[in-house]
């Protein structure tokens, strides 16, 4: 009997000998292979295509590729590997440069711009996937932390001046801008929060909710699951202005039919009755159209926030569209006079024109107890102040186009 038991002990041991070289060998068979990308060939065919002193591919061509002008392009560039750790280019163990920040940035902006995949650019920019997806996540991040301050802000004082001397030009004092929504489909939303991102929709999306001016610039932006854009409401600036000699305290913004009829909301009228009610809504429509013109240069600027989100995390997808805002506004900075519909030097010189004047910045920095709180919702959502507002805004409308609509 001890006989047996010893044999089958012994063939336990070999067996158990042969599985562990069995799973070492195929562990070792599957070990990822090394591809050796000549990341250096990849860097010097970048700079003689586009940064070189006399580049393969012209102004324009760089201006359609990277979405916008190369000395805006070489100012982030700069920025990033100046002050972030992962776009400094570092030697590996062998000495051999690594990747560098031309081609980690230019990575980057393919991806956001054509809304590709990770591996698109493996071929042109030596970078794998993994390194490809930690560029765009990082570049996101180093624009929000960079440039988010100074490009996705509040309107200043003298910002909220030239905009409401603007709107007066156009017809609607005391307007600060347009506000409307964009869905973006989320392809991978977790199937428990489906329900919650749909809404009868059918398809998952996020929600962007933006304010924009008449130059394409961004002044507000809030983005997530529809029924929480709520974070604008109470923080319309309060601005003095007059309408048809009746003076008014809180500036206000053009909307859709879907918001309620607020004092901070003007609508338009939906079956307008006599020429007065018509050119209401004409001129409203018409200066509405700036958001949803935002919206179009903004997916055709970048692709991946048209084409359906291939991102799990929110948060990270959070971060790609405020980004992608933030490097919009950049591009409008710096492109200002080819969006600029108006002559506007007038305006940018501070003079006042007397047609409306700031008094205070964003009334929410005044909010610190309940009962001011109160106290702004209920001026907010005073539906007496609104239908006045939206009469004498009508009548005013009419004094200043109504002859041309009658020549017309």
């Amino acid at each position: 009997m001890r006989i047996l038991i010893n044999i089958l002990i012994k063939h336990l041991r070999i067996w158990l000998f042969n599985t562990v070289v069995k799973k070492m060998r195929e562990k070792k068979e599957k070990k990822r292979v090394y591809i050796e990308r000549n990341r250096e060939a990849g860097h010097i065919r970048l700079w003689n295509d586009y940064f070189s002193e006399t580049p393969t591919y012209p102004e324009n061509l760089f201006r359609r590729r990277f979405r916008m002008n190369k000395p805006l392009f070489m100012h982030i560039v700069e920025r990033l590997s100046n002050e972030v750790q992962f776009f400094r280019q570092k030697k590996d163990g062998l000495g051999r440069l690594g990747l560098s920040a031309l081609q980690k940035c230019t990575a980057a902006i393919r991806v956001l711009v054509y809304g590709t995949a990770a591996d698109a650019v493996d071929e042109y920019l030596r970078l794998g996937e993994t390194t490809t997806r930690a560029c765009v996540e990082t570049f996101v991040e180093g624009i929000i932390n960079l440039f988010g301050d100074e490009y996705l802000r509040r309107p200043t004082p003298a910002d909220l001046q030239r905009l409401l001397d603007i709107r007066e030009h156009r017809g609607f004092p005391g307007m600060i801008g347009s506000i409307d929504c964009m869905h973006w489909e989320w392809k991978n939303c977790p199937t428990a929060w489906k329900e919650q991102y749909s809404r009868g929709s059918g398809k998952p999306t996020i929600v962007l909710e933006a304010v924009a001016s008449y130059d394409l610039w961004i002044w507000h932006a809030f983005f997530g699951p529809l029924g929480t854009l709520n974070d604008i409401n109470g923080q319309a600036p309060q601005v003095t202005y007059s309408v048809k000699g009746r003076e008014y305290h809180m500036a206000y913004y053009l909307t859709d039919g879907i918001y309620p009829k607020w004092v901070t909301f003007i609508q338009s009228i939906p079956v307008p009755q006599g020429p007065k009610a018509v050119l209401f809504a004409q001129r409203q429509e018409a200066v509405r159209k700036d958001v949803e013109r935002v919206f179009g240069v903004l997916q055709a600027r970048f692709s991946i926030v048209k084409n359906p989100v291939l991102f799990w995390d929110k948060v990270k997808i959070g971060k790609i569209m405020r980004a992608c805002i933030i490097l919009h506004n950049m591009i409008v900075e710096d492109e200002r006079d080819g969006y600029t519909q108006f002559d506007v030097s007038e305006f940018l010189q501070g003079e006042d024109t007397g047609s409306s004047h700031v008094v205070l910045d964003f009334s929410q920095d005044m909010l610190t107890n309940i009962a001011n709180m109160m106290g702004a919702r209920t001026r907010i959502r005073y539906r007496q102040m609104h239908q006045q507002l939206k009469v004498d805004l009508a009548e005013h409308i009419w004094r200043k186009f109504g002859r041309d609509a009658d020549n017309n």
